[in-house]
C-alpha cells in the first residue's frame, strides 16, 4: 500500500475518533446510591434535596423510608433494615448501576457506619451521623427504659408491641410503639448503634466520606471529629466539613458526594 494511502486511512481514522459520542471509548460507572433520612425524619425532608440532586447528575437513587422515621416507629430490627438496604442495592444494580454507595444522615449515618462493617458496597457516606446509644447521655435518658425492655423480654413478652422511649439531643425525650425484643435491637448501648464500636469494626477495605457540618451541634462535632481517627486506615477514606447546621448537612453534602463517589468509581477500587 502507498504510503499516501496509509496517511490518508489513518487521518480518517482519527476523525472517526473524534466524531465518536461522548463517552463510547471510556464511558463513566453508572453510580447507584441509597439514601437514609435521620431520626424521625422521611425521605421527603432534609435528604431530599440530595436526592434529587444526585438523580439530576444520572446517579441512581434509592431513598429509603427507614424503620426510624416518624412513620415506622422501629417496626423492625436491625436486620430486617439491613435487608431493607440490600435489597435497594440489589435493585439499583438490576437497574445498571456498577458502582453502589450508601449514605445516611444523623441516625442514617450512624447505621451507615454500622452498615460498613457488614456488607460489601463501594463506599459509605456518613453524614453528620448521630444516635450513638452508647454515650453517656443517651445511657442516662434511656438506661430506665431498656432494662424494661430486657425484663419483658425475659418474661416471654418480647413480641408483643407497648410504648417505650427514645431520645433525640434536640428534641429531648418522645414515646415509640414496638416491641421490646426490636428496641433492644435499635437500642442496647453494646448493639448496632453504638458507633464507637461500629467505627472500629468498619471494614478496612471500605472507604468512608466522614462529613461533619461546621455549623452542627456542638456535641456532635464534638464526638465525630475525633471519631474519624478511629475508623479503620483507607487511603481514600476522607473527612469533610460542610458549610451548614446540623438539619442542611444532606443539602450541603452534594458536591463532596459527588467528588468522592466519581474519584471512587473512575478508579475501579474499592
Amino acid at each position: 500500500m502507498k504510503p499516501f494511502s496509509i496517511a490518508l486511512r489513518k487521518l480518517a481514522l482519527l476523525f472517526a475518533v473524534i466524531l465518536l459520542p461522548t463517552g463510547a471509548m471510556a464511558e463513566a460507572p453508572k453510580i447507584g446510591i441509597v439514601i437514609m433520612h435521620g431520626k424521625g425524619g422521611s425521605p421527603t425532608r432534609h435528604v431530599s434535596n440530595l436526592a434529587s440532586a444526585l438523580e439530576g447528575k444520572g446517579y441512581l437513587v434509592a431513598n429509603l423510608d427507614m424503620p426510624w422515621s416518624g412513620k415506622r416507629e422501629y417496626d423492625v430490627d436491625v436486620a430486617a433494615a439491613e435487608a431493607q438496604i440490600e435489597t435497594a442495592l440489589s435493585e439499583l444494580r438490576g437497574k445498571g448501576a456498577q458502582k453502589v454507595f450508601v449514605a445516611g444522615h444523623s441516625q442514617g449515618g450512624a447505621f451507615a457506619l454500622h452498615f460498613a462493617g457488614k456488607h460489601i458496597v463501594d463506599g459509605v457516606i456518613c453524614i453528620a451521623p448521630g444516635g450513638d446509644v452508647s454515650n453517656k447521655l443517651f445511657r442516662e435518658k434511656l438506661g430506665d427504659t431498656v432494662e424494661r425492655a430486657r425484663q419483658l423480654v425475659g418474661e416471654g413478652k418480647g413480641n408483643e408491641k407497648t410504648e417505650l422511649s427514645d431520645y433525640e439531643g434536640s428534641k429531648g425525650m418522645s414515646s415509640v410503639s414496638t416491641t421490646p425484643a426490636i428496641y433492644l435491637s435499635w437500642f442496647d448501648p453494646d448493639g448496632a448503634m453504638n458507633m464507637r464500636r461500629a467505627a472500629r469494626a468498619a471494614n478496612p477495605k471500605l472507604p468512608i466520606l466522614w462529613m461533619v457540618a461546621k455549623r452542627d451541634y456542638p456535641g456532635l462535632r464534638k464526638v465525630n471529629i475525633p471519631m474519624f481517627d478511629t475508623l479503620p486506615k483507607n487511603p481514600r477514606t476522607q473527612r469533610v466539613e460542610p458549610d451548614s447546621d446540623h438539619l442542611g448537612a444532606p443539602a450541603a453534602a452534594l458536591d463532596d458526594v459527588l467528588r468522592w463517589t466519581s474519584e471512587l468509581a473512575a478508579s475501579g477500587d474499592r
